[in-house]
């Protein structure tokens, strides 16, 4: 691995930039995050910095199931955010379609749509569970990175 791809490896786990969307939710786990990136939670501590355009994210975090409206603009969403992207899955609607899940206008969780790297459970997910999830994501890529250091 070359020195510039450690750089920004470690530029990204560092400081990653986040989006939000909503795909659907009853806005609680909406309510939630935002109030994880207040001063009272500050996920900012952790670099973390909300961003409002995919072409800038490196974390695409999710609320609510996927449905049948939202599943092209999640994809297009998705396919917009550079490499390496990451999907966070917020809340239980999120990771499996929650109390939604057999209405005939839900798909699923985020996963039927796009891949998803962390699941963070809770109706609503609290604040501390999020950036309990992101800094566990962040440390599961600093892991990876490690390994293949050393490789």
């Amino acid at each position: 691995m070359k020195i510039t791809d450690k750089i920004i490896t470690w530029a990204r786990t560092k400081s990653p930039w986040v989006i939000h969307f909503n795909t659907g939710a009853c806005n609680a786990c909406d309510i939630e995050i935002v109030a994880a990136l207040t001063p009272l939670f500050d996920i900012e501590r952790f670099g973390a910095l909300l961003k409002g355009t995919p072409r800038h994210a490196d974390v695409l975090l999710c609320s609510g199931p996927v449905t049948m409206q939202i599943e092209k603009r999640l994809k297009r969403i998705y396919e917009q955010m550079p490499e390496p992207k990451f999907v966070v899955a917020v809340g239980t609607c999120a990771s499996s379609g929650g109390v939604f899940h057999d209405c005939y206008s839900i798909k699923g969780g985020i996963d039927v749509a796009i891949p998803v790297n962390a699941y963070i459970p809770g109706c609503p997910a609290r604040p501390e569970a999020i950036i309990d999830g992101v800094v566990k994501l962040l440390q599961s890529l600093e892991a990876t990175e490690e390994k293949e250091v050393t490789r």
